[in-house]
């Protein structure tokens, strides 16, 4: 089992001191905010459905504990080193300092003043709980402040410390972070010059100069031509231990920042554009959720399922489509995408959604490696819990719904609708993975659902499971053919890849010392880039537990 370790959380952006007076009267910051709705029940009647709260479901689900005692500060401060246990919930109350109704005067706040008190609590944590290292959750502008501690304050301090940001930092989870920036698809960038040069309402941090400065160490000046600020360098910090959570629901930011979501654009979550959500070789999943509100996305199930799995999950799961072969055309207006989903049964929510419905399809002939071509195509921790091993009959689940579909484009961005299907697929199929037992050991099997002579809900998994296809230690691979239909014009030997990694060994350690990597297909995938290994080996026997969800 992944070790538990202090959880430390980030919140977002304030704005002016009317807003950070309100925020601080929270004392979780916003992390205990759940949500109620409304779900369509089997009669078709809408039912009522809740959702606790991150931090709830994280006591509940994971044991761990939330001690305030008046001031956890103060509180920490009293203890033995050792005596506190590792299992905690901690918010870094940053924005404290900046507000006027605690008797004191305001301090201007700065995220590198706050990254700097990130790193003095994390060290205290590290003292009083004598954990190794922290995770990190943040929404949206508490993601830069845990960047900022991560690649200027710690590189910064390192000539005296002597420690790098993974001598701190084990896992790093972020919601709606604008990692980016924040850019508008209105006035030509003349809002974004008003904004950085003026300092409206404190806005200027998501400009790019603002950002340079403080993510980079030393006195920064103006930012390179060729620097992005969503780059995390590797050398600072591995990235297959970030996870980006990207919201794709901008109808939903509240009506009072409904300016905000047009001005931003459809292609976001009200607030922060899609593609400056995302980081180039971090994890990631996209969820049709909005920056914040009654249908947030960090008050949402979406969000506390990929952020437990990423931190407690013992094994990782990729998917990509390789040897895929699209159909030549004549038509130089022609265009492929595909769409994916995610499910684990006994859920109530998609994992990942990445759909033209909401603004963000994966554009197969875009470079990959972008928020609009993703590398690799879907990733997900699946939960290994011995108290809950799978059994023959009764095995765990998950699903990949993919899409596959052509349309014409004219040039300017007209769509030509003469020969078109709206929402037709050119190919629609979902991919059924079942992990249980064979002949005494844990075992997967693969199916199309288009192959079923039956419902779903009565499938039961038969005959020789998924083999490894890669006698390499470390890495556990096997091809699912796309169904004989499909690779009639997709290519004959295209197909699903599954990689997995055990996270919990160490084995792993090794082959990235080695560069140790699994072959190249012998044609372009949509996701074009090998997958990284992010943790230790799964054996061909695949030895560890799949959790029941």
């Amino acid at each position: 089992m992944v070790q538990q370790l202090p959880i430390v959380y980030v919140r977002g952006f304030a704005g002016t001191t009317a807003g950070i007076d309100a925020a601080v009267e929270n004392p979780f910051y916003g992390f205990n905010d759940g949500s109620t709705h409304v779900r369509v029940g089997g009669s078709g009647d809408p039912l009522f459905y809740q959702f606790e709260s991150p931090l709830l479901r994280l006591m509940i689900d994971h044991d761990y504990q939330l001690i305030v005692k008046g001031d956890q500060k103060a509180w920490l401060l009293g203890q033995q080193d050792g005596e506190v246990d590792p299992a905690t919930i901690w918010i870094h109350r940053f924005y404290d300092v900046s507000a006027s109704t605690f008797g004191e005067k305001p301090q201007a706040f700065t995220p590198e003043k706050a990254a700097e008190n990130l790193l003095d609590l994390i060290e205290l944590l590290q003292r009083k709980t004598r954990a190794p290292r922290v995770h990190l959750v943040a929404h949206s502008m508490g993601g830069l402040i845990c960047r900022s501690l991560i690649q200027k304050i710690i590189p910064e301090r390192q000539k005296t410390t002597r420690k790098n940001a993974t001598d701190y930092v084990e896992r790093f989870f972020t919601y709606a972070t604008p990692h980016g920036g924040i850019e508008f698809d209105v006035g030509f960038g003349v809002l974004e010059r008003l904004r950085d040069t003026f300092g409206i309402g404190g806005g200027e941090i998501f400009g790019p100069r603002r950002m340079y400065e403080y993510l980079t160490p030393g006195k920064a000046g103006s930012p390179p031509p060729k620097w992005r600020p969503q780059d995390v360098p590797d050398e600072v910090f591995p990235k297959h231990r970030i996870f980006s959570l990207i919201g794709t629901n901008p109808a939903d930011y509240g009506v009072a920042r409904g300016l905000s979501s047009k001005a931003v654009g459809a292609k976001s979550d009200g607030l922060v554009q899609i593609e400056n959500a995302y980081i180039p070789g971090a994890k990631f999943a996209y969820v049709h959720r909005s920056h914040s509100g009654r249908y947030g996305i960090v008050n949402s199930e979406e969000g506390y399922q990929n952020l437990r799995r990423f931190l407690f999950g013992g094994l990782e799961v990729q998917a990509e489509i390789v040897r895929l072969q699209l159909p030549h055309s004549d038509d130089p207006g022609v265009v492929w995408q595909a769409e994916t989903e995610l499910a684990v049964r006994g859920l109530p929510i998609l994992m990942h959604q990445q759909v033209a419905a909401h603004h963000c399809p994966i554009n197969v002939e875009l470079p990959a490696g972008t928020a609009d071509n993703p590398v690799p195509l879907i990733t997900t921790f699946l939960l290994a819990d011995p108290h809950s091993r799978p059994d023959e009959g009764d095995p765990a689940r998950y699903t990949l719904h993919l899409r596959v579909l052509s349309l014409r484009e004219q040039r300017r961005g007209i769509f030509d609708f003469d020969n078109h299907l709206e929402q037709t697929a050119d190919f629609d199929d979902v991919l059924i993975v079942d992990v249980g037992t064979a002949d005494g050991r844990l075992a997967a099997w693969a199916r199309w659902n288009s192959q079923l002579p039956m419902p779903l809900r009565d499938y039961r998994p038969s005959g020789k499971p998924l083999e490894d296809e890669d006698q390499a230690a470390g890495i556990w691979i096997t091809h699912v053919p796309l169904p004989e239909s499909a690779r009639a014009f997709l290519g004959q030997n295209a197909a699903v890849r599954l990689t997995v990694f055990d996270r919990d060994q160490a084995g792993l350690a090794g082959l990235r010392s080695a560069g140790a990597t699994a072959p190249h297909s012998p044609t372009r995938p949509i996701s074009a880039a090998r997958p990284q290994p992010t943790g230790n080996l799964l054996t061909r026997t695949i030895r560890r537990v799949f959790g029941r969800r």
